[in-house]
């Protein structure tokens, strides 16, 4: 067996999250700064060794001030923990695209053993000559494992933050030469 190495796609991928406000909506929010590093044996990928990272520095919501909240050390604590990351440990297959990716992730040095859904979109060869696989990925977390606690209490005695956050990454990988 031959070792692959495969690298992201950024223009391709995307990591987001969703936490509900006041109870009623999600915010959406996402890491544009972020990488994700795969090995596998010849191509496949329940071999795979896989490695994420973002920068918490970059996370965005599309509104300053609350993605400043998020960077300080109520939320992510940026300048004390500028990178989160996620590595693999097991995955099972539940059927022909469907597998449970289960893994380490780290917020704040805070590392806690998750399970995500992922859905394998297949391996294609590209009209460039470059083979590239695809990959939905969602799960839940609660933001308070990591020490992410900050709350409100507002007027009616409801929570400014829910406690879930809910992930989606989209990724695209390219196998390298």
């Amino acid at each position: 067996m031959a070792t692959v190495k495969w690298t992201m796609d950024p223009t391709h991928s995307e990591v987001q999250f969703k936490v509900r406000h006041l109870m009623i909506s999600n915010v959406t929010g996402n890491f544009p700064k972020f990488d994700v590093q795969v090995e596998t044996e010849d191509l496949d990928f329940m071999t795979a060794k896989a490695k994420f990272t973002a920068e918490t520095s970059a996370v965005t919501t599309n509104n300053e001030q609350r993605d400043q909240h998020l960077r300080s050390a109520d939320f992510f604590d940026a300048a004390k923990y500028p990178v989160l990351s996620f590595v693999a440990t097991k995955y099972e297959k539940v059927d022909n695209d469907s597998y449970e990716l289960f893994g380490d992730l780290t917020i704040r040095d805070i590392t806690k053993n998750i399970k995500l859904d992922v859905e394998f979109g297949g391996v294609i060869t590209d009209p460039w000559g470059n083979t590239r696989a695809g990959f939905s990925i969602n799960g839940k977390v609660n933001r308070k494992d990591f020490g992410l606690v900050w709350n409100a209490v507002t007027e009616a005695g409801g929570f400014v933050v829910g406690d879930e956050a809910k992930i989606h990454v989209e990724v695209e990988l390219i196998r390298q030469a």
